[in-house]
């Protein structure tokens, strides 16, 4: 029976003929077909993966060098390209719609001969914290499907979670990676902005997306930034920083000073068990030699507001694109003129929580408003910039709650969107400034569910962040 507990295991496995890459895909796609209920993948590369698995096992008979990544199976959220495949952002506007070229992460994955096994369902355009705005359904949480998985990325998230796929990429605006890998008791990494090429990823708000990474482990997060890291022509927001070893540098040391905000954790809606637990954390680092101070943080109430008002403005010039003209969804109604050809395919093509975000954007963007909200929102994000690059100069690192509440009930949210936007509390600072940060799978709620931390270090610090994250999670497992 195959089993799998690490990628670099499972590619000693494979050199020491104690498994098959074919045989690894046919346990994933029969496990697939099992847990079919969740609705994690919108489509699954059945043949398309066996026949790459049949061509891998034949080239590392052949002896030739393998990639990093020979044979380990990935899912790939709906909103990363992946040429001659659908792509639809979870949307009925991009419905039947073919990617016509990779992703640069896509591309990356596949030149370390990854086998990319399917398309993963997610919030509609990525923007959702709990996968219900899928115009394809819910996603199940594995753990407990009465419950929500979290979201944007909440159907990459289950896959790992529920062993659909060895590793899954996702993608980041304001927590739709690290807030869905701690409702699902998994690892989820947002690098720093600009470290992994956005080049194929479908755009939500260009200065905050970033493809992020899910794994079951430290060390297999750590090798899978390894590959997609690095400058990309093809997206000048790309960064030419050079790209460390993270899989081979986790155990060369870290930073000892940490802080976290105090009213994070004094904050009303963050639940007592999720305070009790991460105050128990601090004090066994503490134990453990690490320096943990509070710091005061008065910009905490800012974030989620300034995340929508800049998130929505971006969303509604980036979604512009799609009315229906050249490609996606087109309008069967009889439209009396070319604004009402628009109205309808976009109105038709687009979800609710989607056209709420286009109209809050279209808003702060208007005349009367510029100026009262987007630039005000801006002046804040240059403040919290500031703020962070302060705390770096003391501190190697930020622990706050990755969530104010463990995974909800599917339903329980829906009707109040202010209530799920506060969701995103603890997660929107990072992308606000750009900042790296991971989620990691430390405790378990009383009512069974998982929850973790988040850490956050400085720019262009993943090395920093891994080495603390493997430490961790070494610390909480003792």
């Amino acid at each position: 029976m195959f089993i799998f507990s690490s990628i670099l295991e499972y590619i000693n496995n494979l050199q020491k003929n104690e498994t098959t890459c074919e045989d690894a895909v046919k346990h994933y796609l029969q496990k697939i077909e099992t847990e079919k209920h969740l609705n994690a993948f919108l489509e699954v590369y059945a043949e398309e993966a066996l026949e790459r698995a049949r061509e891998l096992d034949a080239k590392r008979k052949k002896g030739d060098s393998l990639g990093k990544l020979h044979g380990v199976i990935v899912g790939l959220k709906d909103v990363i390209c992946y040429k001659g495949h659908k792509v639809s952002a979870a949307s009925k506007i991009l419905e039947g719609y073919t990617a016509i070229y990779n992703a640069t992460a896509t591309e990356r994955l596949l030149a370390e001969d990854a086998i990319i096994i399917g398309r993963q369902n997610c919030d509609e355009f990525a923007m959702g914290s709990s996968n219900e705005n899928s115009a394809y359904g819910n996603v199940l949480n594995a753990k407990d499907n009465t419950r929500v998985p979290g979201g944007s990325s909440g159907g990459s998230a289950v896959a790992v979670q529920a062993g659909l796929c060895m590793v899954s990429l996702g993608s980041d605006t304001g927590g739709s990676v690290r807030q869905p890998a701690d409702f699902c008791g998994i690892i989820g990494l947002k690098p720093t902005y600009g470290r992994i090429s956005r080049y194929g990823l479908i755009a939500y708000a260009s200065s905050f997306d970033q493809i992020g990474i899910f794994g079951t482990s430290v060390p297999d997060v750590a090798l899978i930034l390894e590959v997609l890291a690095g400058q990309d022509d093809y997206d000048s927001t790309s960064s030419g920083n050079a790209v460390p070893l993270y899989s081979q540098t986790l155990n060369t040391g870290n930073g000892k000073k940490i802080a976290y905000f105090k009213e994070a954790l004094e904050h009303p809606g963050l639940d007592p068990d999720i305070r009790d637990s991460f105050n128990v954390f601090l004090n066994t680092l503490t134990a453990q030699g690490y320096t943990i101070e509070p710091i005061d943080f008065e910009f905490l109430e800012f974030v989620v507001p300034t995340y929508y008002v800049l998130t929505t403005a971006e969303a509604s010039s980036n979604l512009s694109r799609f009315d229906g003209v050249k490609y996606g969804h087109r309008s069967t109604q009889n439209p009396a003129d070319l604004s009402d050809f628009y109205k309808y395919n976009r109105t038709e093509g687009f979800g609710k929580e989607v056209q709420r975000r286009i109209l809050l954007g279209t808003f702060v963007l208007s005349a009367g408003y510029f100026d009262a909200y987007f630039t005000k929102a801006q002046q804040v994000r240059q403040l919290l910039l500031a703020k962070t690059n302060e705390i770096f100069k003391d501190f190697d690192a930020i622990l706050s709650p990755t969530v104010p509440t463990p995974a909800f009930k599917i339903g329980e949210k829906s009707n109040d969107p202010i209530e799920m936007f506060l969701a995103d509390i603890y997660t929107v600072f990072a992308n606000l400034v750009g900042i790296p940060a991971i989620s990691l799978p430390l405790f378990t709620h009383s009512n069974g569910m998982n929850f973790g931390i988040q850490v956050m270090t400085s720019h262009f610090s993943e090395e920093k962040l891994l080495q603390l994250s493997d430490d961790f999670i070494k610390v909480a497992k003792q």
